[in-house]
């Protein structure tokens, strides 16, 4: 028997936000159908040396908003966790994570009661829409090749991206923006997620920001992305 919740609470669990959904919509909810149609997650974090750069000072304990479409992807995947690469502090400043990023448990996730009366009254009252052309199958934004990264990301700051990509680093932190190619490739077989590589750039070797948004919407290889990359921008609030 399924479980229903009638009443909302000010910060829902993501079980309690769908629970409240299903009353509201008529139809079963799931984490993954939460994320997708707009849902915005938060995390509790509790303070940490690691990951002071999140809390100002006397903040001991923040929510941290899952802004970055790939973290939202990770929770989409059906993740035992939550994994913050991008996110935003206390400050509501957005911040890119070192390393690998954070991982918190998947118990601190929650939805705030506003976010969720707004998704509900979308879903009920839905805005006319002009048809959008549709978006490269999700199979084939894997990745760009490097040469392809090269093009589309040309003379972009003083960052050096032929040279990391050979190196086979990830341009920022371990894989970064790098996907590996297949299971037999060298160090040079890669492909790269090129919404990824964009904010690493900005946020760890600060390329200007206006350069990024100009490659998106001029570049004919970053047009598949462009979607993502704007989604993402939103989140953060570029």
């Amino acid at each position: 028997m399924t479980t229903t919740l009638s009443s909302l609470p000010y910060r829902a669990t993501a079980d309690e936000a769908c629970q409240w959904l299903q009353t509201q919509t008529g139809t079963p909810w799931t984490l993954a159908r939460l994320l997708e149609a707009g849902g915005l997650p938060y995390v509790w974090l509790d303070y940490s040396e690691q990951w002071a750069e999140l809390f100002h000072d006397g903040v001991t304990r923040y929510a941290a908003p899952v802004v970055f479409i790939d973290d939202k992807r990770h929770l989409v995947a059906g993740s035992k966790d939550v994994w913050l690469r991008f996110t935003r502090d206390c400050g509501n400043l957005a911040i890119a994570l070192k390393d690998q990023g954070l991982r918190a448990s998947l118990d601190g996730l929650h939805f705030q009661e506003r976010d969720l009366l707004k998704l509900v009254k979308e879903l009920l009252n839905p805005t006319p829409v002009e048809p959008e052309t549709p978006l490269a199958p999700q199979e084939s934004l894997k990745g760009l090749e490097r040469s392809e990264i090269l093009q589309a990301f040309a003379g972009i700051g003083k960052v050096n991206l032929e040279q990391g990509m050979l190196a086979g680093q990830g341009i920022f932190g371990d894989d970064g923006a790098r996907v590996r190619k297949n299971s037999r490739g060298g160090k040079n077989n890669y492909l790269w997620n090129p919404v990824t590589l964009a904010f690493g750039l900005h946020d760890v070797h600060r390329v200007p920001m206006p350069h990024l948004k100009k490659a998106f919407a001029t570049q004919p290889l970053l047009r598949p992305w462009k979607a993502a990359w704007l989604e993402s921008l939103a989140l953060l609030g570029e």
